[in-house]
């Protein structure tokens, strides 16, 4: 989605509402810390000025000195408040986002998720979210300190004289806004072309990693490589020209402020020369003018880093804007119906132009088998994702306890159901922890009694850490059956009325197929199950058999 740089600043801002207490407190303290380091050079001035004869000081020397070693350690001590209190917000924002953001994809999931560049959603979720700690710890202070210490400069040289207090304001505004302005317009579109290249590059890298054993196996490493070098370069050439233009920024900033400061010397000397000011007027001037440009160098060398942090802004935004294909029903707002069924009821269902269900209808009694037969391709998945409601159908309606799945609450649907597909997903975590997932607090019986009705018992019991033996990221270091009878166990472990078996033998051999269907057989009247699977041995156990063919059930 395309927004105003403007449009992502106000947004981002909005996020930082519930800590602004901190932030006046850094912006208070920058404030207050600037305005020492402006009246260090300031008050020396002024006392040299008042030793030469040149000057008076109404506290004297000595207490002239040590209001400048009191305002030397302010300085200092008002400096790391400033930063601990924007490091204090820019991480408390940072983890508040990445808890929206994570948020965000689990409703998105898995309809809007399905096909999704994963590497550049982990890129987002981390290095974008990451350098929106430049514009919540670097930027809001800065910007809001800067203009309050035009303010305060304004005020004190205006007292000079209104020409010396003109020519600094306008020096502030050409150096703290025209410069980052231009630097930012001179990044045109690389900024965002940056986020999106190392987005890109992340997903082609963590897609290589998962087919490593096809690159090798196919001896495709060097195409692999070479595409890999193109992309690096890519992104290498768009952060070169990122760079170019803030070394052109730092140059003309420095360029800026010597040129203001010069103009604004030769001012204070025409006006001491007329009679305008005094002469120690004029040096205290000079000497503030000089002094005061901190705040807004760090406004300019915003626009060097600005940009790459607004497009990562602008992606974050995108995740948390992104309208949900299937909105969640909240506990309060849905029905929580006792399981007495489910059933598809003239069930029409498209993924995009494609049609895939045509008036399908079948029911699943409490406590029976239901198996689903069919090829390849004809819809048999997509109608226990149906049953999940993962998508919504198009037609037609889809019940659960005589209630329209859209009505139920979303908490009550996922309790009442357990979906095993055709791969299993484990996390790089100990199976027990894998399996815990379906049930946090089950008990150690209840873990072995799912993991023996899954076949999976013996073979877990004989590594070398039993139950705690760690998996390998994406269950790697298991096959596929191995896998597979893992995610069976955790739906087993569910204990939901209503389970959703896709081609759940599909990575077993002959005896562990016959060992998890007697286990289903054995708990048959326990809970409904509906049997997607392609072998005629699989649907034996069925109660009753429904054949799928171009999206409708017979």
């Amino acid at each position: 989605m395309n927004r105003s740089n403007a449009r992502v600043m106000w947004r981002m801002l909005g996020l930082a509402r519930p800590l602004a207490g901190w932030m006046v407190l850094a912006v208070a303290c920058g404030v207050a810390g600037f305005c020492c380091a402006t009246g260090i050079p300031v008050l020396a001035s002024a006392a040299a000025l008042a030793a030469a004869g040149k000057g008076t000081l109404a506290w004297g020397l000595p207490a002239a000195v040590a209001a400048l070693a009191l305002m030397a350690v302010a300085r200092g001590v008002l400096h790391y408040i400033e930063q601990r209190c924007n490091h204090y917000i820019a991480f408390r924002l940072l983890a508040h986002i990445r808890d929206l953001v994570f948020g965000a994809l689990r409703k998105l999931c898995p309809a809007k998720l399905a096909g999704a560049d994963r590497g550049s959603l982990v890129s987002t979720v981390t290095s974008d979210v990451e350098l929106l700690e430049v514009f919540y710890a670097h930027t809001v202070s800065p910007v809001c300190i800067a203009a309050l210490m035009a303010v305060v400069m304004g005020l004190f040289l205006g007292y000079i004289h209104p020409q010396l207090a003109a020519l600094a304001l306008a020096s502030y505004a050409l150096v703290g806004v025209a410069v980052p302005v231009l630097i930012s317009r001179g990044s045109g579109t690389d900024g965002r072309a940056s986020r999106d290249q190392a987005g890109a590059l992340s997903g082609f890298v963590l897609d290589a990693l998962r087919g490593l054993d096809e690159v090798l196996q196919f001896g495709a490493g060097q195409a692999r490589l070479a595409e890999l070098d193109r992309r690096s370069e890519e992104l290498s050439g768009t952060q070169a020209r990122l760079r170019d233009v803030a070394g052109r920024g730092q140059a003309a900033t420095t360029g800026a402020i010597m040129v203001l400061s010069t103009l604004q010397l030769l001012l204070a000397v025409d006006l001491a020369s007329a009679g305008a000011v005094t002469a120690e007027g004029a040096v205290l001037a000079v000497v503030a003018t000089f002094s005061s440009f901190g705040p807004f160098v760090a406004l300019a060398n915003l626009g060097s880093t600005l940009q790459g942090t607004l497009a990562a802004g602008n992606r974050v935004l995108d995740i948390l804007d992104e309208e949900p294909q299937v909105a969640e029903v909240p506990d309060d707002a849905g029905t929580h119906p006792a399981f007495t069924g489910a059933a598809a009821e003239h069930v029409g269902f498209s993924y995009a132009d494609e049609r895939i269900l045509d008036d399908a209808s079948m029911s699943v009694e409490p406590g029976r088998i239901v198996a689903v037969q069919g090829r390849s391709g004809s819809g048999k998945s997509t109608l226990c994702r149906l049953l999940m409601r993962f998508w919504d159908v198009d037609e037609g309606r889809v019940e659960i306890g005589g209630d329209d799945v859209r009505r139920v609450a979303t908490g009550a649907l996922r309790d009442a159901e357990a979906f095993v597909e055709q791969d299993t997903h484990l996390f790089h975590d100990s199976i027990r922890d894998n399996l815990l997932i379906a049930k946090p607090d089950a008990t150690d019986e209840e873990l072995v009694a799912a993991c023996r009705a899954a076949s999976v018992h013996d073979f877990i019991e004989g590594l070398p850490h039993g139950y705690d033996t760690m998996v390998g990221e994406l269950g790697d270091t298991l096959s596929g059956g191995e896998r597979q009878r893992l995610g069976l166990a955790r739906a087993f472990l569910h204990d939901a009325s209503l389970l959703l078996l896709d081609e759940p033998t599909s990575n077993l051999d002959t005896l562990n197929e016959a060992r998890v269907l007697k286990s289903l057989d054995d708990q048959r009247g326990c809970r409904a199950v509906v049997l997607v699977s392609h072998r005629p041995t699989t649907a034996a156990i069925a109660d009753e058999v429904y054949s799928m063919d171009s999206g409708r059930l017979s």
